[in-house]
């Protein structure tokens, strides 16, 4: 079973009981720039705060979850995710679009 995350507080406790992290990476697009979001999991040394860890991961840059849920309205999206409490697998989850 899935269920459709819109809500900032439920995106960022399931996000935050997997041990993730917002990420979104500028690529060009024509003569724009698009914004590609994603999370990362098992980064748990990843920290911009602190500076733990590696800032980028994968060419994905990360950032405040306010860039990140203004990128998610930005682009009309909703997080899509497995709904198994015990936490699951991390990759269950997919973008959306809103209704």
């Amino acid at each position: 079973m899935s269920q459709i995350l819109t809500d900032r507080d439920a995106i960022r406790q399931w996000v935050a009981a997997r041990g993730g992290n917002p990420v979104l990476m500028d690529v060009p697009d024509g003569s724009r720039t698009r914004t590609v979001l994603q999370l990362a999991f098992g980064q748990e040394a990843l920290n911009s705060d602190n500076n733990q860890g590696p800032d980028r991961v994968g060419g994905f840059q990360l950032v405040s979850w306010e860039e990140w849920f203004t990128a998610l309205e930005n682009g009309k999206l909703a997080l899509m995710v497995s709904d198994d409490p015990s936490g699951g697998n991390e990759a269950e989850f997919q973008f959306v679009e809103r209704d």
